[in-house]
């Protein structure tokens, strides 16, 4: 009898399953993540905008960019920004979009050192096989003096809240991926993945033993997301 076999990375992260999975959920990605974040998706783009201060004539390269919605709020700062994902599917997906997009690995970038002023990743670190690798890689293309903006999910501050919180990612989000989502099984994996994630203290240590500095965060809607920013020293 055949089996059929579901479209969900398994949680050692290996690359090709994470590029399919998010292939698979592609059409309706930014969709998806709208309703399962009650809107407060296009809350966390604004935030870290403002997180990364872009200014116009520098270059930015927006990592695990996805469609591109991500790039287009960036580029609301007068910046050049570049949409980069490992997921042909999802770059396919934001095709429509006036952006430039590259298809590009987070743990071996296509890009010649000290090549931008500023990088994000939102929501792609805690995907990435090799944490620390993508860190240093983000260093190597980062110019001295530039920045880098990490959003990610990551631990509620209050217990109450964060009880809920877990309830939440394990019971209702796969049921209300299953109604909206092209491919629902993916977020069994995207929700399971997020409580193993370090908190927000352990992932700013973890983003300066990989060479940058200053790291600070700040909580987004109680910590269910941070933003890290970090600098190259030049």
């Amino acid at each position: 009898m055949a089996k059929t076999q579901s479209n969900r990375a398994s949680l050692d992260k290996q690359p090709r399953e994470v590029a399919a999975m998010f292939d698979g959920v592609a059409r309706r990605y930014d969709l998806t993540n709208t309703v399962i974040s009650a809107g407060q998706d296009r809350y966390w783009r604004w935030a870290t905008r403002k997180a990364l201060a872009l200014r116009p004539g520098e270059r930015a390269l927006d990592l695990a960019a996805g469609t591109g919605v991500s790039t287009l709020e960036l580029r609301k700062s007068g910046a050049w920004c570049l949409a980069a994902d490992f997921s042909k599917g999802m770059l396919a997906a934001g095709r429509f979009r006036d952006v430039p997009m590259v298809a590009a690995d987070a743990m071996a970038l296509p890009f010649a050192d000290n090549s931008f002023d500023a990088v994000t990743i939102s929501f792609g670190l805690r995907n990435v096989a090799d944490t620390d690798l993508a860190l240093r890689e983000i260093l190597r293309v980062t110019k001295p003096g530039g920045r880098l903006v990490v959003c990610e999910f990551s631990t509620p501050v209050v217990p109450v809240f964060r009880t809920l919180y877990l309830e939440y990612l394990m019971k209702a989000l796969p049921k209300v991926a299953r109604v909206v989502s092209s491919n629902p099984d993916a977020y069994v994996y995207l929700a399971e993945s997020i409580p193993d994630w370090p908190n927000q203290r352990r992932l700013a240590m973890r983003i300066a033993a990989n060479g940058w500095s200053s790291v600070k965060w700040r909580n987004l809607t109680g910590g269910v997301v941070a933003l890290h920013r970090a600098y190259k020293l030049g």
